[in-house]
């Protein structure tokens, strides 16, 4: 049985300073970043992730993200993805996306990144209002967000993604409105719109800010949401809206149960072997300091097959197209049936539909997604 397109995401843990709301692994830069070190800790991070591989793979998409990998020099990037380049080989057309944070962005910076075959940016902005900015502990202003914007475009970045947050502290639908017009003025071809969500282990878990009901956020998303369609961004996940032909492969290969290798402090990582029985989780040392002493250290797990259903379900059904039935054999070594009762529950219940074996939310399983999943748990 084929196995799975396999993906490399590169995890880089430093920021300029640590949001309150980010639960990501990410770190404030005290006294540099040691770039050499760490680029050669994740060479040998990725050999010993490769070594794992029955037999060599391709890479449909790297995904270098953070943190702020474009704290990076040029020159710590080209040494990264030439050794890269080195120990597995990337498709023709392969997918490269850098992060980037708008208080990063030089000129020359981010035109030595594209002529390094970087060829996809996703810019975290995050919204256009400076008061609202300054709330979530930003280093840039709405003015920095769009130049960053113009550089990119400059740099000759035609694949653009643009992050943005709704339900803000005290925010309005008219800023919320505001936010995404600016946005599409802006012509990227992806914008990733997504809710604030007070994550534990943040500040603002710790110290809540007032947000808007939940009632006044449903209105300003769905608002939101019809400037995003009639200007042409399909919303294709939860938080994905892309124009055609822009959807994100790397994303995309997560949520269809793909392959990725992940490497890195705090990365994470699904290597396929032998299906249903072989299926592994990675996950690195969080602490850079610990990581770069020995970025070879890993935890492995083997996916237990009771759980794949829940698995696989978790991340299709985030996909506004769901999944097909042959696709779940294909990718989980499991016969369709074991789907069952939990799918027929919920077609039942008007939560799930089907058509010619292809399995999605119905509009009203859209916003009650984690009451379907609770019935794929095994």
């Amino acid at each position: 049985m084929p196995l799975p397109p396999l993906s490399l995401y590169i995890h880089f843990p430093w920021c300029i300073q640590k949001c309150p709301y980010c639960d990501f692994n990410s770190h404030a830069v005290k006294s540099g970043i040691p770039e050499q070190q760490y680029v050669a800790a994740l060479l040998a991070d990725l050999q010993a992730d490769l070594n794992l591989l029955d037999a060599p793979r391709p890479i449909n998409s790297l995904f270098m993200g953070g943190g702020t990998p474009s704290l990076f020099s040029p020159e710590a990037l080209n040494s990264l993805l030439t050794g890269v380049k080195q120990r597995v080989e990337l498709s023709p057309d392969c997918e490269i996306t850098l992060e980037a944070n708008p208080g990063t962005f030089e000129s020359a910076k981010f035109k030595a990144f594209r002529e390094l075959g970087i060829n996809r940016l996703s810019i975290g902005v995050q919204s256009f209002n400076d008061r609202h900015l300054k709330k979530l502990g930003r280093v840039h202003n709405a003015e920095e967000a769009v130049k960053a914007v113009e550089i990119a475009r400059l740099a000759g970045f035609e694949n653009l993604n643009l992050d943005l947050m709704f339900g803000l502290p005290e925010q309005t639908e008219a800023e919320a409105l505001a936010d995404i017009h600016t946005a599409v003025s802006l012509k990227p071809s992806h914008l990733s719109f997504y809710q604030l969500t007070l994550e534990p282990n943040t500040y603002f878990y710790k110290f809540p800010p007032r947000l808007p009901e939940d009632e006044s956020i449903f209105a300003l998303q769905q608002a939101c949401q019809r400037v995003l369609a009639e200007s042409g961004y399909r919303q294709y996940e939860i938080s994905a809206y892309a124009a055609a032909g822009y959807q994100c492969r790397h994303n995309r290969n997560y949520w269809q149960f793909g392959d990725y290798l992940g490497i890195g402090a705090g990365a994470h990582g699904k290597i396929s072997r032998n299906l249903p029985r072989d299926i592994i989780r990675t996950a690195k040392p969080k602490s850079p300091e610990q990581y770069l002493k020995n970025p070879t250290a890993a935890t492995r797990t083997v996916i237990p097959v009771d759980q794949l259903p829940l698995e696989f379900a978790m991340n299709h059904l985030r996909l506004k197209t769901g999944f097909n039935l042959n696709d779940y054999t294909r990718l989980t070594g499991l016969p369709a049936d074991s789907l069952q009762p939990a799918l027929d529950e919920c077609i039942a219940r008007g939560l799930l539909a089907e058509h010619r074996q292809q399995i999605y939310c119905s509009e009203r399983g859209w916003d009650f997604l984690d009451e379907i999943l609770e019935k794929f748990i095994p």
